[in-house]
């Protein structure tokens, strides 16, 4: 329909240009494009927060709760103490001393903190300026990954994660970190991680490394020994002092500037350090000071606790042992053997380490690992014969043998003696304070020797050596092997005798003679080619006369004897023949000195034991030991066999202890064809036996009975065990 002008009248005017209708998307369009870009951005983060929280979803779900921190306890070492509370042993899968946030020193902490975790004080767990900077190192340099792990991130690692570098890994460390830093306080962050850190060579912890490397507790470090440590955790392997010394000299030093940088140490402090020798003083292996002790120590407690708790629970054991007593026994066992092997002579036949297809460079002897020390006997390798001296290699030290060291041997050429490659054993005479090692050659043919010593009141035992060289043989011949006892049988036939009657005084024939047994028609003799007619008992016990000991067991019967022997703690079957009476049977050390034991104590044997308590690690007392008493006697006829065995020691075949002028008794013992050599005896509160011997049972040699062989072993020690004890006495007198 045309338009009329009314229509017309109401159309809006146009513009100049003509009219056009309002269009919504002409005059809005800034705003559709924001919405737009506003939804994209919402749809954006949605999906960025949901991968976020799948991912936190996916790496965190097999992440340990933080309440398994809160209780967590590192693997801690098991520490042995002697009676004296002295530290001499411990067992460990990872040797950590655990300690407190305030036993770490400020300069300790200082140079950690430097070092690994400038920021650590005020970051949330995580340095993203460390993080960013790592990875733009890694993007652009394309060489090795560099760290940006904050401590908090390294104990999360260490505790709980893997240490491959993935980044499924790296993620969990990241939120696990943060959780951390959430729950606990920077110290305790600290604490943690100081206990836990991997230093090298088995040690966590730093004060396990100040104690390996220092041998000092980590409060007492000073400031190069502190960097020192702090630098180990980046490279434990790589900067090893021990390992790699000019690596962990230029690793100190590095951790010396940064703690210069950050203004914690002085410039005057930082170069006086940096000039500073490594001054390792390194711990003793642990236990090498009663290494046999402490084996039968760790049997006794896995079968009390479990393999898992006895190496990672952190007990604290105090045993029976007495520091200086073991100590007496090791030097006093190793310098008997000395003298024994001197009294044959040089025997040679040396082993020879280029002969054995091995380099010089590369060889090292087990014994090596021993702390040399005045004294200290040890095997060595020849590494140069020249102008009349010899220089024989001890791990990293070098000692010179002059021609007074090996003068007994009766050669005066060294080149006759040695060569290069040769393994010799020494016995130490210098301390590594004297500019030059010096020694004196000795000779191990493979004789050993073993002792072991007991409280007689309470049964603790003070002292066990079982054998020369535990490096080289950890059998132990005092609790492990069974040997002839020789004549130190006897005081079981006498003391069936006594119990049925006999006195000390009454008379016996010492007289040749033919008994009558099961085996057919056996006929003794005595040690000695002489026989001396009547005697009394005592002096046939003090002389160990064989016939007069034969008489009397025929006498009681072997049945009695064996009797007796089982009620003073001699276990083993023993078959009721006559010739038993002088030793033949097989026992081992530790039953005999138990069973001598009951002689100075009234007849009373108390069980030897090597545990007096053990704790946990906070202190709680698992178990405490109680003393096994049986009577092996009566008071009676100990004090009998008393007044016998201080003969032995006064005038008869152990006279040689008179010398220790203390009331002693005891008893020789010496096996057919100088095989095995005893002596076993007790002061009125010690009771100790020496053993010596070979392994393959060949003979000691002529002469070598109980009194030349083991008795000087016995009288060192008991000289020690019996100092300031001038006033004690025996039951009785």
């Amino acid at each position: 329909m045309p338009l009329t002008e009314a229509s017309k009248a109401t159309r809006p005017r146009e513009s100049s240009g003509g009219f056009r209708p309002p269009l919504r998307g002409r005059v809005h369009g800034p705003r559709k494009v924001a919405g737009k870009l506003a939804l994209l951005l919402l749809v954006l983060l949605a999906a960025a927060t949901g991968s976020l929280a799948g991912l936190t979803l996916v790496y965190s779900v097999d992440l340990p709760q933080i309440a398994d921190l809160e209780r967590y306890k590192p693997l801690a070492t098991t520490e042995l103490y002697d009676l004296h509370g002295q530290l001499f042993g411990s067992f460990a899968m990872e040797r950590r001393n655990v300690v407190q946030y305030d036993d770490f020193p400020p300069i300790l902490r200082q140079a950690v903190i430097s070092i690994e975790d400038k920021n650590f004080e005020s970051h949330w767990g995580v340095n993203l300026f460390r993080v960013l900077g790592a990875a733009y190192h890694d993007l652009t340099s394309h060489g090795r990954a560099q760290g940006a792990s904050t401590l908090t991130m390294q104990l999360a690692r260490n505790l709980f994660l893997s240490p491959d570098r993935t980044f499924r890994r790296k993620l969990q460390e990241v939120f696990l970190s943060i959780q951390i830093e959430h729950s606990f306080t920077k110290q305790q962050i600290f604490t943690l991680y100081g206990n836990q850190i991997y230093l090298g060579h088995g040690v966590y912890g730093f004060e396990g490394g100040a104690n390996y490397y220092f041998s000092k507790p980590a409060r007492e470090l000073t400031l190069p020994e502190a960097a020192l440590l702090a630098g180990l955790p980046k490279g434990p392997v790589a900067y090893s002092p021990i390992l790699n010394p000019e690596r962990a000299f230029r690793r100190r030093n590095t951790v010396l500037n940064a703690m210069l940088e950050d203004g914690a140490i002085t410039a005057g402090q930082a170069n006086e350090a940096k000039g500073a020798p490594l001054g390792l003083h390194l711990a003793p292996p642990p236990n090498s000071v009663a290494p046999w002790f402490v084996e039968e120590v760790r049997r006794e407690l896995e079968r009390q606790f479990g393999t898992e708790t006895v190496h990672e629970a952190g007990l604290k054991v105090y045993t029976t042992l007495d520091m200086s007593l073991q100590q007496t026994a090791n030097r006093g066992v190793l310098d008997g053997l000395a003298a024994y092997e001197r009294r044959h002579g040089w025997r040679g036949h040396l082993l020879n380490v280029l002969a054995a297809g091995e380099s010089l460079e590369n060889f090292r002897h087990p014994d090596w690992s021993l702390p040399i020390t005045q004294g200290a006997y040890f095997h060595g390798m020849v590494v140069g014969v020249l102008d009349g001296r010899v220089t024989v290699k001890i791990s990293d030290a070098r000692l010179g043998l002059q021609p007074d060291g090996w003068a007994w041997t009766g050669e005066k050429d060294p080149a006759k003696l040695f060569k290069v490659g040769d393994i010799v054993y020494v016995r130490i005479d210098s301390s590594l304070s004297d500019p030059v090692l010096h020694g004196t050659l000795e000779q191990d043919s493979g004789a050993q020797g073993a002792l072991m010593a007991v409280d007689n009141g309470t049964g603790d035992v003070l002292a066990m050596v079982g054998g020369r060289d535990f490096n080289l043989s950890q059998f132990n011949r005092a609790t492990q092997a069974e040997r002839q006892t020789g004549s130190s049988f006897k005081p079981y036939v006498y003391t069936a005798a006594i119990e049925n009657g006999a006195t000390p005084q009454e008379s016996i024939a010492d007289s040749p003679v033919t008994f009558q047994t099961a085996g057919g028609p056996y006929t003794p003799h005595d040690y000695e080619p002489n026989y001396l007619g009547n005697m009394t008992l005592e002096k046939a016990f003090a002389e160990s006369r064989n016939i007069p000991a034969l008489r009397l067991a025929e006498r009681v019967g072997m049945r009695k004897v064996i009797d007796v022997a089982h009620r003073f703690g001699i276990t083993r079957d023993i078959p009721p023949y006559l010739p038993v009476a002088l030793g033949s049977v097989e026992v081992t050390l530790a039953q005999q000195v138990a069973a001598y034991s009951s002689f100075p104590n009234d007849g009373v044997r108390v069980t030897p034991h090597l545990l007096r308590r053990v704790t946990n690690a906070d202190g709680m007392t698992l178990s405490e030991d109680q003393a096994e008493v049986n009577e092996s006697t009566s008071a009676q006829t100990a004090r009998t066999m008393l007044m016998l065995m201080q003969q032995v020691t006064a005038n008869g075949t152990g006279a040689a202890a008179a010398a220790l002028h203390h009331p002693l008794g005891g008893k020789t013992g010496t096996t057919s064809d100088f095989t095995d050599a005893w002596f076993l005896g007790f002061s009125p509160s010690v009771t100790c036996g020496v053993w010596m011997g070979y392994d393959t049972r060949q003979s000691l040699g002529d002469k070598e009975t109980g009194a030349r062989a083991a008795l000087p072993i016995w009288m060192d020690f008991m000289q020690a065990a019996d100092a300031g004890k001038d006033e004690e006495r025996f039951p009785g007198d």
